[in-house]
């Protein structure tokens, strides 16, 4: 009994690694006037297709862009963002969802390397 259990939780275990397998996984950036998102699956593979939203601090909605095949977009850096910040969320055909944060002092540093 103890040993059918044991391979039941083991063959269990085995169905949940795939699952894992598939977290999305978004980072921004600001490269001088641009906003660069990047977004692969924790297994390293890009989107296939999907969205980015942007929002302001207080949840505004800016605008909607497309992502790019390759999972890397930019696009200009909004006017007026850079003091109040901003969410970025990704929303990929596969069905996953993801956000990322970029806050004031990002998009200042992100500014002075140009």
């Amino acid at each position: 009994m103890i040993r059918g259990t044991l391979l039941a939780t083991v063959a269990l275990g085995a169905l949940a690694g795939p699952a894992m397998a598939h977290d999305l996984r978004v980072f921004a950036r600001v490269d001088g006037e641009s906003v660069v998102v990047e977004t692969t699956f924790s297994n390293g593979r890009a989107p296939v297709s999907g969205e980015i939203a942007l929002s302001d601090a207080e949840g505004a909605p800016i605008w909607t862009v497309p992502l790019d095949d390759d999972g890397e977009t930019a696009f200009p850096l909004p006017d007026g963002i850079a003091d109040t910040g901003m969410r970025i969320d990704v929303t990929v055909s596969e069905g996953h969802s993801e956000y990322w944060l970029l806050t004031p002092g990002d998009i200042a540093r992100g500014k002075e390397e140009e």
